[in-house]
């Protein structure tokens, strides 16, 4: 009786599993459609190798020349494109939607899709103002859809590691200054499509080298110090290049204070090379990282030297958009303040908005 109620449980076990691999196998890919097209890095999605977790049902874009350059870049079938994006919304039927228009367009897509029911995640930063975002969060909580922002450096090994060392492991102590340097030689000078470029350097579409490059920052230190709130913020936006940017700054320094700890946040059209790189300083260490994949630190115990991590080395998703199909699939939960979350990002906006605000006004910012 004993080895049948053995075997009779095993079996159970056996056709359990079974059917979970079965049901795993099963998952259908995650319909996905572009909004928009005019951003830089859309490249990403229209010449994705297919993984078999997301399909592209629908591309939306008003603009037919850029519709007929992509269509050609990337061998797309014209049926994928429309130029009416509630039609192209109401037609495919999309689970998800991915914005890489302009900032100033991130709005109009959440207020498309949220009563549809379509997830969205915008390239950053969430939104060009704190109204913008707080309307866009009202719809998220009214509609129950996931609303993500895309990141760089969301997906660098580096930032999972230095997070891990700095938060988990408490490996340099408490917190207390975060410096971020991020940008490159200019938009222009590095020879963005003329579309990109268009709305990064105007202001009432994107705004200039603080909303394209102070966002890292201002994501990354909320990130890093858990969704606290900042005391108040100071900024100075230069103009170094007003020839080639007339409408927009080309460099921006903003100093984010907190309870126990500070950040500086430099973002510049103006550095001689690009660079997204960051440092981390405690009570007693500090940890560099140089790119996505090299870092150092330096505690009392530990001599500073370069080290290499890989996403083989920490668990991190260097693929945001099987990162949001995984989300949508509820296989995994972004955690709080984490660089992809609404919560973060709301933060981020406002610490954008104060910057500008506190370089306009030429004083300190504090936050009611």
């Amino acid at each position: 009786m004993r080895n049948f109620t053995r075997t009779f449980f095993l079996l159970c076990m056996f056709i359990d599993l079974t059917i979970a691999v079965a049901q795993q196998q099963n998952v259908k890919p995650v319909r996905m459609a572009v909004a928009g097209i005019a951003h830089g890095h859309v490249g990403w999605i229209l010449g994705r190798k297919n993984k078999g977790d997301i399909e592209l049902v629908g591309i939306f874009e008003k603009d037919t020349l850029l519709i007929k350059r992509y269509r050609s870049q990337f061998g797309l079938p014209a049926e994928l494109f429309y130029t009416d994006l509630v039609r192209m919304l109401d037609v495919v039927k999309p689970e998800a939607a991915l914005a890489f228009g302009s900032i100033a367009d991130h709005l109009k897509v959440v207020q498309a899709c949220a009563p549809r029911g379509i997830h969205v995640m915008v390239e950053k930063p969430l939104a060009m103002s704190l109204e913008d975002a707080t309307l866009m969060q009202a719809l998220v909580q009214k509609y129950h859809i996931l609303l993500l922002t895309n990141y760089e450096t969301s997906w660098y090994p580096t930032t999972a590691k230095a997070y891990q060392l700095a938060n988990d492991s408490n490996l340099i102590g408490p917190l207390r200054k975060l410096v971020f340097h991020h940008g490159h030689q200019g938009p222009k000078e590095i020879g963005v499509q003329k579309e990109f470029l268009d709305f990064l350097t105007n202001p009432h579409q994107s705004g200039g080298a603080l909303t394209d490059f102070g966002c890292y920052g201002a994501n990354l230190v909320t990130y890093f110090l858990k969704g606290q709130r900042p005391i108040s913020v100071t900024a100075v936006l230069k103009h170094y290049k007003p020839a080639v940017y007339p409408k927009v700054e080309d460099d921006a320094t903003v100093i984010v204070d907190y309870a126990d700890a500070e950040a500086i946040i430099q973002a510049s059209w103006n550095w001689p090379f690009g660079r997204k790189d960051m440092e981390i300083y405690g009570d007693s260490g500090f940890i560099i990282t140089r790119n996505n994949n090299q870092y150092s630190v330096r505690t009392p115990a530990i001599k500073e030297e370069e080290r290499i991590v890989t996403d083989k080395d920490i668990a991190v998703y260097t693929d945001p958009f099987s990162y949001f199909a995984d989300v949508i699939r509820g296989k995994i939960k972004p955690g709080g303040y984490s660089p992809y979350t609404l919560e973060n990002n709301l933060l981020v906006v406002q610490i954008l908005q104060l910057a500008r605000q506190s370089a306009k006004e030429g004083k300190t910012i504090f936050l009611k």
